[in-house]
């Protein structure tokens, strides 16, 4: 596809899922062989529902913006991040997640921080600004006891990030499996925090499908929706639970959003047994790594076909499952591949293909140890 070319999105995208037809101008990006890299444009982006809000298909986490212990964060990093927040914007992505727990040591909190000036500073039109939507997570604290503790924990953020409304206010995790007592308080929480009109909406994060059933009803009996439900999914992830929980989202009419829809990085196809990262995460691949051939293998033979990048085909599998995916992003360089995810998709063999070779693998992703049942 050449530069500046045009194509038309179909109205009916993966897995039935309705988008506006737009018009999508695209603008190659050659790496060194001379082969496209991705989608960098996207002149009207395509957007789906998410309770009341209206969303791109993918957005991006921040989970690496002030995480030094993991991530490798300093502060000289700003400039490339703020880089990478304006090109995302300027391309159509309008979602955003953190959360207040995300930044180590003295820099908790400074994924919000950055984030909020990111948009205070966005020199383009007011309108993109304005639809920008935030979904931040409320860490469930041992010493947030009450709702009102919970409520004050989002006016923090709100502060952190110099805004009056966050779009979609998540606890970020359930204690039903070590307090649950609290874990009543914390749903009231979300419920003051959503009537206070702090946030436009709720949802959560590492739920099970046992506890998101129960948190839905306990919210619809208060008159609340739960908007969206963050789990681990991707090509990894897709075990029983990560499959009943997809299940229950899409018959409740809740929204599922991926997080590491890469693996932590392990679907990118940079990594293998002798070329791992360094830090924790290199403990985690060396145990993984070595039992993913088959869904690589699978993987490369449909980003050479498709003319596209291993990473690109893992996250349009999670979009083509109906899901939002929220890839990391640290840099322009993975922006611009992460947004080569948009504007296509996977055909149903290929969908198949992918499965198989993930369920052929004989390494999964390890579940988070916060998910409940």
């Amino acid at each position: 596809m050449g530069v500046g070319s045009a194509t038309m999105i179909e109205k009916v995208g993966c897995n039935g899922m309705k988008f506006r037809k737009c018009v999508a101008f695209y603008r190659a990006s050659l790496d060194r062989s001379g082969s496209v890299l991705g989608l960098l444009r996207l002149e009207e982006a395509e957007h789906v529902k998410m309770g009341p809000l209206s969303v791109s298909p993918m957005g991006f986490g921040t989970w690496a913006w002030g995480n030094q212990l993991l991530w490798g964060y300093q502060k000289g990093m700003d400039s490339e991040l703020q880089r990478t927040f304006n090109l995302a914007v300027e391309n159509g992505i309008n979602l955003f997640d953190t959360a207040d727990s995300y930044g180590t040591g003295r820099l908790n909190g400074q994924s919000e921080k950055l984030l909020g000036k990111f948009i205070r500073e966005f020199q383009g039109p007011e309108k993109v600004r304005d639809d920008i939507v935030i979904a931040t997570k409320f860490a469930a604290y041992p010493w947030r006891l009450t709702p009102g503790q919970l409520v004050n924990a989002c006016k923090s953020s709100l502060e952190r990030m110099q805004i009056e409304q966050i779009g979609i206010g998540q606890l970020h995790w359930s204690t039903a499996n070590y307090a649950p007592p609290q874990e009543i308080a914390l749903w009231d929480g979300l419920v003051a925090m959503y009537e206070k009109g702090l946030v436009q909406a709720v949802g959560v994060s590492n739920y099970g499908p046992k506890q998101l059933v129960k948190v839905h009803d306990y919210l619809k009996a208060r008159g609340v929706p739960l908007c969206s439900a963050q789990v681990q999914f991707s090509l990894l992830s897709i075990g029983e639970d990560q499959m009943d929980i997809k299940n229950i989202c899409d018959s409740l009419g809740i929204r599922l959003i991926s997080y590491s829809p890469l693996g932590l990085g392990m679907l990118t196809g940079k990594y293998t047994p002798s070329n791992l990262p360094r830090g924790p995460r290199g403990l985690l691949f060396s145990q993984i790594i070595p039992g993913l051939e088959p869904l690589l293998n699978s993987l490369r033979e449909i980003a050479q076909r498709r003319r596209k990048t291993v990473p690109q085909v893992a996250i349009n599998w999670c979009i083509c499952k109906g899901s939002i995916p929220i890839p990391g992003v640290k840099s322009v360089r993975q922006a611009e591949e992460n947004l080569g995810a948009l504007g296509w998709r996977l055909t149903l063999d290929e969908l198949l293909q992918l499965e198989d070779s993930a369920r052929e693998s004989p390494r999964k992703m390890i579940q988070n140890i916060f998910q409940t049942r």
